[in-house]
């Protein structure tokens, strides 16, 4: 059988089975949005602020180009940082209240390079079952023996601890705010464990950082835990409406993964124009516009959850933007996500691998920048077809 045979024989399957995938092509990522030449309302971006199309984004990065030019061409420890690597580094570093930080080309990137350098052969690694999968193919790349314990059981967690010993390191890692669902992390239990198990304790806040606590400093803020956790990754590309991500963490820490993390030790370092829009967000999310925006934003959330209720469904409580709506079957949820985009809205059908069996769902997402008539208009569509294919 020649290889083209069998991979065309795998991908029939994919597609039996109703979890096939298309890349869609749109004209931005704002609250509205071109698709196949109509104009649809935006329902599945994680554009939170609305800072992707900020006009102090765009002229920070066009002003990079201009002075830096396009490209920084290489690894920085082939070629060296641009004073834009530091000064972001630094800028995250005081956002965060860490000693340091560490840039990389993604949060896939972070996540992989930070786990895989961190943890080896002989260690262990403590990780929540809904983790997002940067964080467990990071653990599987490592080597270390990989325990998942159930979404938010700590008690759980507590008692494999304390089964599960080592010579070498232990690492716990949790997403602060789980992307397909929206609810949080229970980081004070947290952080007890690490520091009563002797653990290192790793947060992914790429769905926190700039849309929540005071300055949008994000989850472990919010929660009063910043000081108990060792490693605090997070990205700039979703509310902070730039690229790439970064750790925020110790001296020691940063150090080690300068020498150890493959993704930043063999990749071209992001460019000028990005670290710049990244800069200028990171001061825009601790402005007062920012705190206005996050206002905006908290506003946009609770009308949102509390129409869809008056709807029929039933709403988890959460102040992130993140809402599900659970369907269950994977061709029924695209079915529904189909009829809406008839509607001119787009929310996005998501099934596994992203979810666990059973779980499809259609995951809205809510940004500063919607319009209460939007919101309004969204919920209405999204119960009437509800209703028309019996979920409701």
């Amino acid at each position: 059988m020649s290889p083209q045979t069998i991979i065309t024989e795998r991908l029939n399957k994919v597609r039996q089975q109703g979890l096939a995938r298309t890349i869609r092509t749109v004209s931005g990522t704002g609250p509205h949005t071109v698709f196949d030449d109509q104009q649809v309302l935006l329902l599945c971006s994680n554009n939170y602020l609305g800072l992707a199309e900020h006009p102090a984004l765009k002229e920070a990065a066009i002003k990079a180009v201009q002075q830096s030019g396009n490209s920084s061409s290489a690894s920085r420890l082939v070629s060296g940082s641009l004073p834009l690597h530091d000064q972001l580094e630094e800028a995250v570093a005081s956002w965060k209240g860490t000693e340091a930080a560490l840039i990389f080309n993604s949060g896939y990137a972070a996540n992989t390079g930070i786990i895989s350098a961190l943890a080896g052969k002989g260690d262990l690694i403590f990780s929540d079952r809904l983790n997002h999968a940067s964080i467990i193919d990071g653990a599987m790349f490592s080597g270390a023996k990989l325990i998942r314990y159930p979404h938010n059981d700590t008690n759980t967690l507590a008692q494999l601890l304390a089964k599960h010993e080592t010579n070498g390191l232990r690492l716990i890692v949790t997403d602060t705010v789980f992307s397909m669902d929206g609810d949080l992390a229970k980081l004070q239990q947290l952080t007890r464990l690490a520091k009563e198990h002797n653990t290192l304790l790793m947060v992914d806040d790429a769905h926190g950082s700039g849309i929540l606590a005071e300055e949008g400093r994000g989850c472990c803020h919010l929660l009063g835990e910043q000081g108990g956790v060792h490693l605090l990754m997070g990205t700039f590309g979703k509310a902070l409406g730039s690229f790439g991500a970064y750790l925020a963490t110790s001296h020691l820490i940063r150090d080690y993964l300068i020498n150890r993390a493959r993704p930043l030790i063999f990749s071209t370092s992001l460019p000028p124009s990005v670290l710049a829009a990244s800069m200028a967000a990171i001061k825009l999310v601790r402005s007062d516009e920012g705190a206005q925006l996050r206002h905006k934003l908290t506003d946009n959330i609770s009308f949102f959850r509390n129409s869809l209720s008056d709807q029929g469904f039933s709403i988890p409580h959460s102040p992130t933007p993140i809402i599900p709506l659970i369907i269950g079957d994977p061709e029924l949820t695209m079915s529904f996500s189909a009829q809406l985009l008839e509607q001119k809205i787009w929310v996005q059908g998501i099934r596994p691998p992203t979810v666990p069996a059973g779980t499809s769902r259609l995951r809205c997402t809510v940004m500063a920048s919607h319009s209460k008539t939007d919101l309004q208009t969204a919920a209405v569509t999204i119960g009437n077809i509800g209703r028309k294919l019996g979920i409701i």
